[in-house]
């Protein structure tokens, strides 16, 4: 058992800057919730949050556009506005060079989507990538993530809809950069030079309960890669890469939500959750595993929304209006240790256009 604890822990290790756990998925309505969201997703992130989700559409939506992009606190006066610098690892580099001590956070996604009641597909990018100079300016620390997937999620309702049962399947080519203490003076710096790319396929399944009571109190469970998910079903379609990104492993996430009813056209929603509960013992920090938020819902046109994400705040917002969606949110992130905490401030926006 000690030598399985061990060989967790060196797994978990390479999915850190920092200790930082990064996930296939956030959204900014999660992360303005605390980042909890597999009890109470109800649109299409469904599809890569939790495919039981599906079950509470109530019509159908087409996602045409949705573009979503995220910031960390120091990136503006490191890099300025040069978002296309963000995801290039040798600019970054650059510009650490000249501030030391410091890190740029960045990520962007899109998801356009069609959903339906039970049923759903869409096709999902996103760039990310955190770097980090050491404070003598003698190491780089890089974690970048490019993913392209098509998903598609389907869901089974039992006990007229009090019992939801989904899954999906995905697809995803990943090229991915996990490096610690690279030179900063090297000057090859490309997806190329440091990146790995394979072609993995997995699978996620959510179950939701809600129980009949007032408030419907909700119990939800989702498991994450089940079987885990290897990304050596083939090999990459952009670089010429000559290994595989780590393997995604199985993970069980929980959570429990309730739903009160403010008054007319107005509601809410308060939610726990924690992540990796099969897993929790090789986690130095067990902060990092939990989630909490709450959202107020005003006639479906305006939101707020606040919560813990491990153990900083976080808020958001949203309008709504016809087709449109603008979405804000501001979380922070623990890449400290148990013992020495430190969080990264990061700011998220969206925009959606669906039908």
């Amino acid at each position: 058992m000690k030598k399985l604890i061990f060989v967790l822990s060196l797994f978990l290790a390479q999915f850190t800057y920092g200790q930082e756990v990064f996930e296939f998925y956030n959204g900014v309505r999660a992360l303005g919730m605390g980042g909890a969201t597999v009890a109470v997703v109800n649109d299409e992130t469904a599809l890569l949050q939790n495919p039981a989700g599906l079950g509470k559409l109530r019509d159908y939506f087409f996602t045409l556009a949705d573009p979503e992009i995220e910031v960390g606190n120091e990136n503006q006066q490191i890099m300025g506005v040069n978002l296309l610098g963000m995801v290039d690892p040798q600019a970054v580099n650059n510009d650490l060079k000249d501030n030391p001590g410091k890190s740029i956070h960045t990520r962007a996604q899109v998801f356009p989507s069609i959903v339906l009641p039970n049923f759903g597909f869409g096709v999902f990018k996103k760039y990310e990538l955190h770097g980090y100079m050491n404070a003598a300016g003698t190491e780089y620390d890089l974690q970048y993530f490019n993913d392209s997937a098509f998903i598609v999620g389907f869901n089974f309702r039992f006990l007229g809809g009090r019992l939801k049962l989904g899954f999906n399947a995905k697809v995803t080519n990943r090229i991915e950069i996990q490096e610690d203490n690279l030179d900063p003076t090297r000057t090859d710096l490309t997806l190329e030079t440091l990146g790995k790319e394979g072609i993995g396929v997995g699978s996620d399944v959510g179950l939701i309960a809600t129980l009949p009571w007032k408030f419907l109190p909700t119990l939800a469970i989702r498991a994450r890669d089940v079987g885990d998910t290897k990304y050596d079903f083939k090999d990459g379609l952009f670089l010429n890469a000559t290994s595989y990104p780590t393997k995604d492993v199985q993970k069980v996430d929980a959570a429990l939500a309730i739903f009160p009813i403010l008054g007319n056209r107005s509601r809410s929603v308060i939610t726990l959750e924690v992540r990796d509960t099969l897993n929790m013992s090789t986690y130095e920090d067990k902060y990092k595993l939990y989630h909490a938020g709450v959202e107020f819902n005003f006639f479906d046109a305006f939101f707020i929304r606040g919560g813990m994400n491990q153990r900083y705040w976080t808020a958001g917002l949203e309008l709504a209006m016809a087709n449109y969606q603008l979405q804000f949110a501001t979380y922070g992130e623990e890449v400290g240790t148990a013992t020495a905490n430190l969080e990264s401030r990061r700011y998220v926006a969206k925009f959606a256009y669906r039908f």
